[in-house]
């Protein structure tokens, strides 16, 4: 059995995932703490933050993030594809950065217009 903490409110709820039992959950206040419970052992995946250089601009580096999950074991993998980026300003929050990053179906947006 693994003990979790939901991460999918500020509540922290303590779970408790039984993965010998189908992955049961316990401790969970709400519906999200066992859809999380059980993604977290099944398949984990995080949202990337990072920031990359910029030219041009009235700073030298755009904040940017992953539009949607990549697989944990992925991370190391897409930020330093992130290191190869250079982008040049004018930059538009929601621009893409990086479609499809390292495959993982995720784009790398910007966060800041610059």
């Amino acid at each position: 059995m693994k003990e979790l903490i939901c991460i999918t409110c500020p509540k922290g709820c303590h779970l408790k995932v039984d993965e010998e039992n189908g992955y049961a959950v316990t401790g969970n206040s709400c519906p999200r703490g066992e859809a999380y419970g059980k993604a977290e052992l099944i398949h984990p995946t995080r949202v990337v933050t990072s920031t990359v250089r910029c030219s041009g601009g009235s700073r030298p580096r755009c904040p940017v993030k992953t539009n949607a999950p990549v697989p944990k074991d992925k991370i190391f993998e897409v930020v330093a594809a992130l290191d190869a980026v250079d982008l040049q300003a004018p930059i538009k929050i929601g621009q893409v950065v990086i479609p499809n990053v390292c495959g993982t179906g995720a784009d790398i947006v910007a966060t800041k217009n610059i």
